[in-house]
């Protein structure tokens, strides 16, 4: 029998920051996705004193860059040494959290010491995509996104699977412009509680896209998508269709979160506020993409349950409602009120100060913004309860159906045990 080296169950989290979030054509919309990047990679050497030199390596998503290495040039611009290995991540909007599942594997299987992981996104400046002809005589092809599954088939339009999900489940689009208008409302009553986890870039420090919106103004917008139904009246069609306002908007940003073994942590004096507890990345039907997520969440709780030593957590999974902070990030509304049916919540246990809806989607980096997002909760409700240990959950899906979750615990007095 081979002996394995021991690895630690846990990776420590040391510190973690976000840009603002701004639509396409915005405040962040001259930048590239590394330029976005690059003052919120700074912020973390300055939260935490480390030197560049430090860092063994950059693992950053980037969904819309269409090639290169934008964690190499996120790493240079930064100002980190040449040294530094950069690995740049593409599964969409999996991509920020799967970025950072990747950084714990660099950090457990010894290959680094010191990792900064996440996501960007400079949706603004996303390259015209054209498609080489086959020959010399043809024009290229443009096209607006790639295929995701090789059967057309099986690859639907995203917006019109989550209208067709919408019609043959019952969501009405009064109950998803309620859910969206709810997210809105949340973010933009939390703005200023979300400072501390924003780092300015471009002059901008918060969010833009959160706004008030009355429900008759909802109910006004036309809709983008409804469902291909046959047999369906229009009418019926109309009353579960999506609207703008239940889509999340194309957008601009990035999130980081610096991560170390416990060794490193010894060495650079860190006091780990939060532990890495579990991922998961999954695959799931493409036909309805915006249900991977779901499908990532219980395989992350049922990890969850296998890695916590709490004798209460003798269930194969982790019950979703214990969570202190869950945030998803909900490119439709219909995918919010699917996923909570589906872990047992209500729409108002989730993103508690707004989510993807109201926020936008900066598709690379999402994934990353939502587990920011996730530390940033933790560590408020902790104030209120210094010893609390609590555990939070991001979780995303991406086109052609797969999804990403991570599981993080707050520390808050406790010592760091692994």
């Amino acid at each position: 029998m081979h002996e394995h080296k021991q690895v630690h169950k846990h990776t420590p989290i040391i510190a973690w920051s976000r840009s603002p979030v701004a639509p396409v054509g915005g405040a962040l919309s001259h930048l590239q996705a590394h330029e976005i990047a690059a003052p919120v990679l700074q912020a973390l050497l300055a939260q935490t004193g480390l030197p560049a030199q430090a860092v063994d390596a950059v693992v950053l998503g980037n969904a819309m860059g269409a090639g290169g290495n934008p964690a190499r040039l996120l790493a240079l611009a930064a100002g980190l040494p040449d040294s530094c290995a950069a690995h740049s991540v593409d599964t969409q909007c999996c991509s920020g959290l799967d970025a950072i599942a990747m950084a714990v594997g660099l950090l457990q299987s010894g290959q680094a010491e010191v990792v900064i992981a996440g996501g960007a996104e400079a949706w603004s400046r996303a390259p015209i995509r054209q498609m080489r002809p086959t020959h010399a005589s043809d024009a290229p092809q443009s096209y607006e996104r790639p295929a995701f599954a090789p059967d057309p088939a099986r690859d639907p339009d995203m917006l019109q699977s989550a209208a067709n999900y919408a019609q043959q489940h019952g969501y009405s689009r009064s109950q998803q412009e309620q859910y969206a208008l709810l997210s809105h409302a949340r973010a933009a009553a939390g703005q200023a509680s979300l400072s501390a986890e924003i780092t300015a870039v471009a002059g901008l420090a918060h969010d833009t896209y959160p706004r008030t919106i009355t429900p008759e103004r909802a109910a006004r917008m036309p809709a983008v998508a409804v469902a291909e139904v046959s047999h369906a009246n229009q009418a019926d069609l109309n009353a579960h269709a999506l609207s703008a306002l239940t889509v999340s908007a194309k957008a601009d940003g990035a999130a980081l979160i610096l991560l170390a073994t416990p060794e490193a942590c010894t060495r650079w004096n860190f006091q780990a506020r939060a532990l890495w507890l579990a991922s998961a990345s999954i695959g799931a039907a493409p036909e309805t993409p915006l249900l991977a997520a779901i499908d990532a969440a219980h395989l992350v709780l049922k990890r969850a349950a296998k890695v916590l030593p709490m004798t209460a957590l003798s269930k194969q999974e982790l019950p979703a409602h214990t969570l202190s902070a869950l945030e998803l990030h909900d490119a439709f509304a219909v995918q919010g009120l699917a996923f909570c049916q589906a872990l047992g919540l209500t729409p108002v246990q989730i993103n508690t100060q707004g989510g993807g809806l109201a926020r936008g989607h900066p598709i690379g980096a999402s994934g990353a913004i939502a587990l920011v997002r996730c530390l940033a909760r933790l560590q408020s409700s902790a104030k209120s309860d210094s010893k609390k240990q609590s555990l939070g959950m991001a979780a995303i899906a991406g086109a052609g159906g797969i999804g990403a979750a991570t599981l993080v615990q707050w520390l808050g007095g406790n010592p760091l045990t692994l």
